[in-house]
């Protein structure tokens, strides 16, 4: 599977561009799938799953022109046939995996049985915030919010690096490069820090920074 993993979506052209690499084909050739769920454990979640849907939330990616979208709620997953919709995932070009809680999208991409579809999917997973974060080992502590019936902060792991979104929003005062630094220094392995105009491209494992803002990528 190939991975762009943005702070806030197709926010430039940058990152616009590497997306439409990745599909091999125009947006408006390409069919998607959107996934909202991480939103709905954090306030005001419906309302901001809508403007997402509606392309309303200055996070471009529903609105980009596809040729189709469908809406993939992943919490209606387990109650329903696997033939329902798992033919539907491995036929789309492009999942389209909104931000929120990164350990409630993480536990219902498990509970779905996503998680383990992921990695034999031809599609291009476009993770916005939260929806980039959960493919990291584990996010932080600075991240935890709602908490797993497991607790801890793993996540899934498709990607080796961890990753610090919406480095120094003008909304998110707590988001500063010394903020982000000290939630490197407790990360096991390499982490970066972006900023909404920065994309992380994964191609098999192989890792490329798009950007047209600021980032930091910490080692130890």
């Amino acid at each position: 599977m190939k991975f762009l993993l943005t702070s806030a979506g197709i926010k430039n052209k940058s990152i616009h561009d590497a997306l439409v690499d990745m599909l091999g084909k125009p947006i408006a050739e390409s069919n998607a799938l959107c996934i909202t769920t991480g939103l709905y454990a954090i306030p005001g979640g419906a309302g901001h799953a809508w403007r997402f849907f509606s392309g309303q939330a200055n996070s471009p990616m529903c609105e980009l022109g596809w040729k189709s979208l469908g809406v993939l709620e992943l919490t209606a997953l387990p109650s329903i046939d696997e033939e329902l919709w798992t033919p539907m995932v491995k036929e789309t070009d492009v999942l389209l995996v909104n931000g929120g809680d990164p350990l409630y999208l993480c536990y219902w991409m498990r509970q779905s049985g996503l998680a383990d579809l992921l990695p034999s999917l031809h599609a291009v997973y476009v993770g916005l915030s939260a929806g980039s974060m959960v493919m990291a080992p584990n996010i932080g502590k600075f991240f935890v919010g709602w908490t797993p019936p497991t607790g801890g902060d793993e996540t899934l792991s498709l990607v080796d690096f961890a990753m610090f979104p919406h480095l120094d929003h003008e909304m998110l005062p707590y988001n500063t490069m010394a903020a982000a630094e000290r939630w490197a220094s407790g990360m096991q392995g390499p982490a970066y820090a972006i900023d909404d105009q920065t994309a992380i491209k994964v191609i098999d494992g192989a890792v490329e920074v798009v950007s047209e803002g600021h980032w930091k990528r910490f080692s130890h």
